[in-house]
């Protein structure tokens, strides 16, 4: 392992769902030659979003599996309800206020969460709290006016 800090992003949606800016965030981590896991909070959630990756384009779809199918540990994308990195990722996402549970071993994670949700952007807010006073190396990316990405912190 690396000594290096795994890099935490927080991503606050709010001009846009996270079936919109999931699937992107995806494929930029499998341009980089990355493998990702994404975190869901239980399985109706996990069903949803291995749905979601089949057909959120017509003309494409992101190679995935489920941690719970066969042959997880090969998966580009995996999604799970559990902690276990069973497919070796580098990226961690953590979605529908999942537990985020150690990040060693990773090189980024990314906490998305719905801003239009006061429950989430509390739940955020104190997990942010938390993870800086842990000394963790974060970023916060918010959405601007023109549905840009834009770092606020």
């Amino acid at each position: 392992m690396s000594d290096t800090k795994t890099e935490i992003w927080f991503y606050h949606l709010e001009r846009s769902t996270l079936d919109q800016v999931l699937p992107g965030l995806l494929e930029k981590t499998l341009q980089k030659g990355w493998r990702a896991l994404v975190r869901a909070g239980d399985s109706g959630t996990a069903d949803d979003l291995d749905e979601m990756l089949w057909v959120y384009r017509p003309d494409s779809f992101l190679p995935h599996g489920r941690a719970d199918a066969d042959h997880a540990q090969v998966q580009p994308v995996l999604i799970s309800e559990s902690g276990d990195n069973l497919n070796s990722a580098q990226t961690l996402f953590i979605v529908d206020e999942s537990e985020l549970g150690s990040t060693e071993g990773y090189a980024r994670c990314f906490i998305i969460f719905d801003g239009r949700n006061d429950q989430s952007v509390q739940h955020a807010r104190n997990r942010w709290r938390g993870l800086k006073d842990s000394g963790a190396e974060l970023q916060y990316w918010k959405q601007d006016e023109d549905g840009r990405w834009a770092r606020s912190a």
